[in-house]
């Protein structure tokens, strides 16, 4: 049942008082953190390695996650893990190539890079692009989500909980970066423990169901033996999931494409690290890559449990929808609403957590964007470090209350994971190419990002449309599979035209073999995922 007891309501107040207490004493410990826009926006040299980490997998990790990812889970099986595995390695790839980049060449908003490496037109063009997205497309779907969510385990209505979450995420996001950064630590510390809570409880009911009296290891092995199906990462042609998850291209393809773009050119991610020196910021982002591996476990694993519940007879009722149409993304809920008083408020915890701190990184990246490379660069270039903080600060709590306005509007989607996914799919390729020429190709030029960037939308729509309008005459590609396909076009176009029309002058960035070296022991650290990560594929292949 949707509602909680008081001793929920007593662990969630302890979790809601202790962020925010840690919140309210990072910021008055700091108090430059309201004059300083470098502080505010970036916590400049204050946040540690576990900090940095903690906050990389509290931005990344939200409602999406637990609901969609779950529902994923239930429907596809372990295969929908390939999402948080490959980001593993490819957070060891960005935190070798990428980010030396950024911190040695000062680059501290992704717009700032594109202003610097190209010109202020490419520049503004991707600022406001990014804004939109982030505030109808992350903002939206995050807020949507954790409404979806929390109304389904708890009396609060669907409308307050946009309400609730809104405020919560404005109020941490207020205090700028640093409060952002060291309150994500409690967030992950939450998150984790609720989602093992949750994972524990499903695996001890499908160990009753098949009579091992809640024993969760003898229950690991019955889903092997009953959804084999459900435990196979990479998908052949003949699967019915092979178009959303295309055989090699999870490891190769479209995969990579994405991941490298999410965690290497994504102002709300990468803006963990860019407040930090080159080693501080490579051991957060090996630590964020540790915890990356872990998310199946409180994400995939209980959807695959409710699957094979659900196939034996359980939770008919619950996994349907008014219509009676199977709801993968019900699999979560519904197994929160089975905790026990105190558990259940744990799990609610998590996942609030979940969702404000996601919601918070991307309202501050927001923020940063607007104040640096809109407000100050065309409205106020003499604009004082205090009025830049108050400019960010109002910036939030616009694109929130939008955001929370729109929300509503979301309520047709279905299996969101794979939604969000292959929608943000549309623009990543474009991103990707820009900043990787911009990065290594010094002949690069502006005109060229600047196509790049303008045709990366209508060619992703063109491949999606294509077969429909053709009546199958044109392949209907995989999306994943579309990314690649429209990442290396837009990187020939961009070639070419830079080889056709070259700038007088190209702004090469400083690049040199030093900035790639890594010490000791973040080499065995590195070597230790990507050990593991071979061991999974191989196993599960």
């Amino acid at each position: 049942m949707n509602t909680l007891q008081i001793a929920d309501y007593i662990v969630f107040f302890i979790y809601f008082f202790a962020v925010s207490a840690y919140g309210y004493y990072v910021y008055k410990k700091k108090k430059s953190a309201t004059t300083s826009s470098k502080d505010f926006f970036l916590a400049e040299g204050s946040l540690t390695w576990w900090a940095i980490g903690a906050s990389l997998i509290a931005s990344n990790i939200s409602a999406e996650h637990f609901i969609g990812m779950s529902g994923s889970g239930f429907a596809l099986g372990l295969a929908i893990s390939t999402y948080e595995w490959m980001s593993a390695a490819t957070l060891i790839l960005v935190a070798v190539f990428i980010i030396p980049l950024y911190l040695k060449n000062k680059i501290y908003t992704m717009p700032q890079f594109l202003s610097v490496r190209y010109n202020d037109s490419v520049s503004t063009v991707m600022a406001v692009f990014w804004l939109l997205v982030y505030v109808f497309v992350n903002l939206t779907s995050i807020i949507y989500l954790g409404a979806l969510a929390i109304s389904s385990i708890s009396p609060v209505s669907f409308e307050w909980c946009i309400i609730l979450l809104t405020v919560f995420s404005v109020v941490v996001t207020l205090g700028g970066m640093k409060v952002i950064g060291y309150t994500d630590v409690i967030q992950v510390i939450v998150l984790i423990i609720g989602g093992l809570v949750t994972t524990y409880l499903a695996l001890s009911l499908l160990a009753d169901k098949f009579g091992y009296d809640g024993n969760i290891l003898q229950a690991l092995g019955v889903l092997r033996k009953e959804a084999p199906s459900h435990f196979h990462m990479i998908f052949d042609k003949g699967h019915p999931h092979y178009p959303e998850l295309p055989g090699m291209s999870v490891l190769i393809g479209g995969m990579l494409i994405n991941n490298l773009a999410y965690w290497g050119c994504n102002q709300y991610i990468v803006q963990r690290a860019l407040g930090a020196d080159l080693k501080t910021a490579r051991k957060g982002i090996i630590f964020a890559a540790f915890l990356k591996m872990l998310i199946p476990v409180i994400a995939v694993l209980p959807g695959i449990t409710m699957f094979v519940l659900h196939q034996n007879g359980m939770f008919q009722k619950e996994m349907m929808d008014a219509a009676g149409t199977l709801k993968p993304d019900h699999a979560y809920p519904t197994l929160m609403n089975l905790l026990p008083a105190g558990l259940k408020g744990v799990a609610f915890a998590a996942l609030t957590a979940a969702i404000v701190a996601s919601l918070a990184g991307k309202a501050n990246s927001i923020s940063t964007i607007f104040s640096l490379d809109i407000y100050k660069k065309y409205f106020d270039k003499n604009a004082s470090e205090k009025k830049l903080v108050r400019i960010g600060r109002w910036a939030v709590i616009t694109a929130m209350v939008i955001a929370a306005l729109v929300t509503p509007a979301l309520k047709s989607l279905d299996q969101a994971y794979q939604f969000i996914q292959e929608y943000v799919g549309f623009i990543s390729p474009g991103v990707l190419a820009i900043f990787l020429l911009g990065f290594f190709w010094k002949q690069t030029t502006a005109v060229a990002a600047m196509t790049g960037a303008l045709i990366t939308i209508p060619l992703s729509i063109l491949l999606k449309v294509l077969p429909k309008w053709t009546n199958g005459s044109f392949p209907d590609y995989p999306f994943l599979d579309r990314m690649t396909i429209t990442f290396f076009t837009v990187i020939v176009v961009m070639i070419l035209m830079s080889l056709v029309k070259r700038d007088e002058a190209p702004k090469a960035f400083e690049v040199s073999k030093q900035m790639f070296k890594t010490t000791t022991g973040f080499k065995i650290l590195s070597l230790i995922i990507l050990g593991i990560l071979a061991a999974l594929y191989i196993i599960f292949w």
